[in-house]
């Protein structure tokens, strides 16, 4: 069944009492709250890493180079796990796979205490990687089973809340513990997030396997679908700069003197799941060709501010502007490059979200090694290029392509 945007990023609730009696009809069990909580207890942690690694790599003295690589090679190894993910599930049950990457992921936070980079430390983010592409497509496999098809739409679109409400919660609190305690007691914390995603997920329960119609063989042996990469890449340039920004925005606001540079990234979430919860109309009255190219400008805007900003008032700002880009890009994009290539099969979804892995690993990589020349405000102005960069693709390549092909159904 095709994507539907609609079914990912709308929610029909106009207020608390409606959204009460919505939710209720929805069929949220015990099964489905279980899920949401081991996915949310094991993002929290995720998360919690986010501007805390870099600092904590910067004082044990990394250079700009080697954070660069440590925090982007947990997407290289991600990307490539997904499909030895894929293959476990052939072989083990969504909460057996589920259930070892949390544990697995517990025990690399004592392995984040313990180590020092380099080599040590580029195996724990190697593990780290491995794990959350194991859990990511677990969780996800696990959720399409559980969930009866007349609202797995709707129940998606809720459970990819989980993502936002830790992004708001989790880098914030985790600087807190940092700065306030010591970087052991942050490990250690996340090291308890992961067992109580082992201990939530312990007591799911896996529903029927539906059966599916038979595909092509030909199909069914392909990783890659072609017609998808050129859409695709437009998700690729946006976590490209997403991954640039996750590396290397928190040592720049530190030296700006920002004492916690979370709120960046918790503003950022915040209106992540505001447009999430509230994109609807936008998206009726706009369409996904006019989303893209809105987004790609408001997040080329963001990079602009923070390039030229010195002030955690003015980078809440600039993360509330990112944040608005990011509710509707993902979605978005994905949406109008599935309906570009025609198909919303699992290989196309699974190359675009290589193509989205390989931008995200490979941003910190790059950027890592152009900021000793450069500095931070040209890297973030070099960064609001691609955005723009990325815009044009869209706009002449991508948009022009599809119009004179006529490749799928014509742009909303």
């Amino acid at each position: 069944m095709p994507l539907r945007l609609t079914d990912t990023v709308s929610f029909p609730v106009e207020s608390f009492a409606a959204a009460v009696t919505y939710c209720g009809s929805m069929h949220f069990s015990r099964n489905f709250i279980l899920g949401f909580l081991t996915f949310f207890s094991f993002l929290l942690a995720f998360f919690a890493l986010a501007p805390a690694l870099p600092v904590y790599l910067a004082l044990l003295g990394s250079n700009a180079e080697t954070i660069g690589l440590l925090v982007g090679i947990f997407s290289v190894s991600s990307l490539f796990s997904r499909f030895l993910a894929g293959s476990a599930l052939r072989r083990y049950s969504e909460k057996s796979l589920i259930m070892f990457s949390s544990l697995l992921f517990a025990i690399t936070f004592l392995g984040c205490t313990l180590l020092r980079p380099f080599w040590p430390f580029l195996a724990v983010r190697l593990v780290q990687g491995v794990t959350y592409a194991f859990l990511d497509t677990a969780v996800f496999a696990w959720l399409f089973k559980v969930t009866p098809p007349a609202h797995r739409g709707r129940l998606l679109g809720y459970f990819m809340l989980a993502p936002g409400l830790a992004m708001v919660m989790a880098p914030s609190f985790g600087m807190f513990l940092a700065n306030s305690f010591s970087f052991v007691i942050l490990f250690l914390w996340c090291m308890g997030l992961s067992l109580c995603a082992l201990l939530f997920s312990g007591r799911l329960k896996s529903g029927k396997i539906e059966k599916v119609a038979p595909v092509n063989r030909m199909l069914r042996n392909s990783f890659l679908e072609r017609k998808i990469i050129a859409p695709g890449m437009v998700g690729f340039f946006y976590n490209f700069v997403l991954g640039s920004i996750m590396a290397f925005f928190p040592l720049y606001a530190i030296k700006c003197g920002v004492v916690n540079p979370g709120h960046f990234f918790s503003a950022a979430a915040a209106m992540t799941i505001a447009g999430r919860l509230l994109g609807g109309k936008v998206l009726e009255s706009w369409g996904n060709e006019k989303i893209i190219q809105v987004f790609s400008l408001a997040s080329m805007v963001a990079l602009l501010i923070v390039s030229s900003s010195r002030t955690l008032p003015m980078f809440i700002v600039a993360g509330a502007l990112w944040g608005a880009g990011g509710a509707f890009m993902f979605p978005v994009s994905m949406a109008y490059a599935l309906d570009y290539a025609g198909s919303s099969a699992g290989t196309a979804v699974g190359t675009f979200r290589a193509l989205m892995d390989l931008g995200l690993s490979l941003g910190p990589i790059v950027m890592g090694m152009i900021i000793p020349s450069i500095g931070y405000p040209p890297m973030f102005l070099f960064l609001a290029a691609i955005c723009l960069v990325n815009l044009c693709y869209f706009q002449f390549y991508v948009r022009r392509r599809r119009n004179t092909h006529g490749i799928a159904a014509a742009a909303a």
